[in-house]
């Protein structure tokens, strides 16, 4: 007996690993730079070169670059900067990987230190952790009828969803920034920092509308009488629309985008003169789209003339529960070491979301973690006004998601969408922060798909042994289908012979049923009942 299928696709996460990489290295201060007399800040970031595969394993290699803002030990306490390498070798054991998988990579800088031996050496210690997975699509036929027209069939109602596009792409912002008349020429650019804000995803006709802004923030000594100091914040908004084939506005995006490479260059302006900031982003998207669609799910058939038996395989199916682009808003109030000296004024601040944990509760999803935050400003010391704090801003966070249960999954994004740093006065500043936390919640109804009918001759002993007519008295949850089946008839012999006005039954009604094995004729094995719907 042939089935009546629609193909749809699911993605699915072949093989996963999670490997935690410790940094405990020295670091020689290279012979150009001058002794560090006092550190102001530093940042660190991964790049990864290559990632080689073999049958389960996938060896990761780059390196950690780790940098570094500091006060010169000399008599001129000028301000440097350093950049150092520490190389990286990883095997991640990753089951059922295979030559040709695409390994999709995910890196959290946990924690970094920098200690000053002496003047000379730095210890640089750092905890990062690598997540690497596989994720495949999967053709899964759903039957939806069968071709034999003398075959009850027992369908449901429901929303499944599938992944219409998976892909990855890159995108990349650039813009050029005049510095204000006000300010000199750059000799040097020092320290620079390049972060992603207010991120807006949308689906549209056969493209992904990305929309958000780089904030960047570049410090550096002018080109004047004492090579002084300057710093300046600018915001580049931007608007771009990626190809994405197959897409539309219905359809849900999943898109999480990391900016694995930001460059911040001096250029010169049509006088020859450097006044300009070229600021170059890279962006990558893995764009998933998913699409809800509508079906009538074959669960059942029969008929009084043979013993049709569906073979079944379970599946987890998943309809869309709620999608919630929620924002959290955290205020706080930090205090800044006395020994560090009065603040006058706050140069720069920058954050990371970090989530630590994420938990179902009711109507809800409970999300937990910090907000790493970089103060950089400047104190009442004319000769080395600069100093930098580092401090974690604790949130907690419930998404609304009514009627969400344990057997629901979520996609989570949590991004930064303003920060801002207020003095409230010498020794105390206020932190502002909102961030976009946005989920798509799926609802999972584990199912037994039917592959396959077999059919096979009745068992006449066991119809022999019947009574060709019984009373029946419906139980909860009964349908006249399911009552037919049961005793070899059709619906139409039960409502002719009740004299029933519908096929709707109610618990404990009392039935006349008469067997029709071996001598069904037209409509006995064509018909068709709905049997509700899940989602």
């Amino acid at each position: 007996m042939e089935l009546i299928t629609k193909k749809m696709q699911m993605l699915e996460r072949k093989c996963e690993a999670v490997n935690q990489i410790t940094f405990d290295e020295d670091f020689n201060v290279p012979d150009v730079k001058p002794d560090i007399g006092r550190m102001i800040q530093k940042k660190g970031e991964i790049q990864i070169e290559d990632i080689q595969i073999s049958q389960g394993k996938a060896f990761l290699s780059g390196a950690l670059m780790v940098s570094l803002l500091y006060v010169s030990d000399s008599e001129e306490r000028k301000i440097y900067s350093l950049r150092g390498n520490l190389p990286l070798g990883e095997t991640m054991n990753l089951e059922g990987l295979e030559n040709g998988d695409k390994v999709q990579l995910k890196w959290d800088i946990e924690d970094l230190s920098v200690q000053l031996i002496h003047s000379r050496k730095i210890n640089i210690k750092a905890l990062v952790t690598f997540t690497a997975y596989v994720e495949e699509v999967r053709q899964l036929e759903l039957p939806i009828g069968v071709e034999d027209g003398e075959i009850s069939q027992k369908k449901q109602d429901c929303s499944v969803m599938c992944t219409a596009v998976h892909k990855k792409d890159i995108m990349r912002v650039k813009e050029d920034i005049d510095l204000s008349s006000n300010k000199p020429d750059i000799y040097e650019l020092l320290w620079n920092t390049v972060e992603i804000r207010g991120l807006d995803i949308r689906a549209e006709t056969d493209k992904i509308g990305v929309k958000g802004e780089l904030f960047l923030f570049a410090l550096y000594r002018g080109n004047d009488d004492t090579n002084s100091l300057q710093w300046l914040e600018h915001s580049v908004p931007f608007y771009q629309e990626m190809e994405c084939q197959g897409c539309s506005a219905d359809m849900i995006p999943n898109v999480e985008i990391a900016m694995p490479q930001s460059d911040l260059k001096v250029k010169q302006d049509d006088d020859g003169e450097e006044r300009i900031l070229g600021v170059d982003a890279v962006l990558e998207l893995e764009m998933k789209l998913y699409e809800e669609e509508e079906l009538s799910l074959l669960t059942d058939v029969y008929t009084p003339v043979r013993d049709c038996r569906a073979v079944r395989e379970n599946y987890k199916l998943e309809s869309l529960l709620v999608k919630n682009f929620s924002k959290c808003k955290v205020n706080d109030r930090v205090k800044v070491e006395n020994s560090q000296g009065k603040i006058l004024q706050i140069c720069h601040s920058d954050g990371t979301v970090k989530v630590d944990s994420t938990q179902i509760v009711e109507n809800g999803i409970l999300v937990e973690g910090i907000v790493q935050v970089r103060i950089l400003y400047i104190i009442g010391d004319d000769e080395m006004p600069f100093y930098s704090m580092e401090t974690m801003i604790p949130f907690s966070h419930v998404i609304e998601a009514e009627s969400i249960t344990e057997n629901c999954v979520y996609h989570l994004r949590a991004d930064l969408e303003q920060l801002s740093t207020t003095m409230i006065d010498s020794d105390e500043i206020e932190v502002k922060i909102v961030m976009n936390l946005n989920a798509v919640v799926f609802r999972q109804t584990d199912t037994g798909i039917i592959q396959r009918i077999e059919e096979q001759e009745l068992d006449r002993e066991k119809l022999r042994s019947m009574p060709g007519i019984v009373g029946y008295q419906v139980q909860p949850g009964d349908s006249l289908w399911d009552i037919a089946k049961k005793f070899y008839t059709t619906i139409d012999t039960i409502v002719q012979l009740n004299g029933l006005e519908s096929e709707r039954v109610k618990p404990y009604d009392t039935l006349i049923l008469m067997k029709k094995s071996g001598e069904v004729k037209g409509k006995c094995g064509c018909t068709e009942q709905s049997a509700g719907r899940f989602q």
